[in-house]
């Protein structure tokens, strides 16, 4: 019975220790062939011509836009505005209550028209040698005192109307006949129809080729039509926060789609060049602190750090780290190793 389980137990280790042999040579086979080849795809670099562009997000903004605020608390005896009409630069818009500015003019005007009479009548005295010129001298320096006291009434009275600053048109009016307003009471908007602003931002290394008289063009949410503007300036500082620069156009087109707040999709057209270097988007590798694609070199993987420029739908641009006429891998790549052999199915 011992040398019967003994016999079986030794047939049993034998067939063990001849599996795990052809497993081991499997593997071992299985990894020979992996390190042998990889059948992947790839495409040839070659230099074309791209038109390089970007788009950004943008605003519109009234080329002239503003609050109107009073300059001083008053009681409102005259409204003017009609909501959404159109003005005209000067055109009385309110009017406070002046009565009292007024009779201070009134006074001030008959002061004045004596010390006008009586300069006049001691010139004439002069000119006999019937008074000395130092009276003639006090009776002209009275009289422009008195023409400065009616200067400052003036001002004090223009400052109880309001008036359009610009051609525009008129937003909401806040107030009524009678309200009693004061420096802080916004009275109502005015915004310039003739000429908008396009305002928007550019990541900073496009920054340089912003240039003024530069054309852009933009779109409207829910509107297909393509709008023209040109650069007028851009911020001369890269914001902080966001590492962008600031640049604000005028639009060259009229429209009653183009209103004042309106969100725009800005395509800015930067420069042409003919020799760049295009490779599929899926070859470019992103890694932690640079970005890499795969070239065969000598039938062996090799990668290599490369800076990305322009990107398109379905391409990217290469601006360092390869060269014309490199054969890149565009699938696998997940799968291959620094100098494994490669083997391409298919090269584009």
């Amino acid at each position: 019975m011992y040398r019967a389980f003994a016999g079986r137990l030794f047939v049993f280790l034998v067939f063990i220790g001849l599996f795990s042999c052809n497993s081991s040579t499997d593997n071992k086979g299985g990894m020979a062939s992996n390190a042998r080849s990889v059948p992947i795809e790839g495409y040839v670099v070659s230099p074309s011509a791209i038109s390089s562009r970007i788009e950004a997000t943008g605003t519109l903004v009234a080329f002239n836009e503003t609050t109107l605020q009073p300059e001083v608390s008053g009681r409102v005896i005259e409204l003017n505005i009609h909501e959404g009409e159109e003005v005209s630069k000067g055109t009385l818009l309110v009017k406070l209550f002046d009565e009292d500015l007024q009779s201070q003019m009134l006074k001030i005007r008959a002061q004045k028209e004596l010390a006008v009479q009586t300069l006049q009548r001691l010139s004439d005295l002069l000119k006999v040698n019937g008074i000395s010129q130092q009276e003639v001298d006090q009776a002209a320096t009275q009289l422009k005192t008195i023409e400065a006291e009616e200067e400052i009434v003036r001002v004090q009275i223009g400052k109880t109307e309001i008036k359009a600053p610009f051609n525009g048109v008129l937003g909401l009016r806040s107030v009524s006949v009678g309200a009693y307003i004061n420096p802080a009471t916004v009275v109502c908007t005015i915004r310039s129809r003739e000429e908008m602003k396009l305002d928007f931002a550019v990541p900073e290394k496009f920054g340089a080729l912003i240039k003024q008289g530069m054309k852009v063009q933009f779109t409207l949410e829910g509107d297909t039509s393509h709008y023209n503007a040109v650069v007028l300036a851009t911020e001369q500082s890269i914001e902080r926060d966001t590492r962008n620069l600031k640049v604000r156009a005028r639009v060259l087109d009229h429209s009653s789609r183009i209103i004042p707040g309106s969100f725009a999709e800005v395509n800015i057209p930067l420069e042409e060049r003919h020799n760049a270097l295009m490779v599929p988007t899926q070859a470019v590798i992103p890694q932690a602190r640079n970005k890499v694609v795969i070239v065969s070199k000598g039938g062996k993987a090799v990668f290599s750090p490369i800076k990305t420029g322009v990107r398109e739908a379905a391409m990217v641009e290469i601006t360092e780290g390869i060269q014309p006429g490199d054969t890149i891998a565009t699938t696998g790549i997940l799968f291959l190793r620094p100098d494994m052999p490669l083997s391409f199915s298919k090269i584009n």
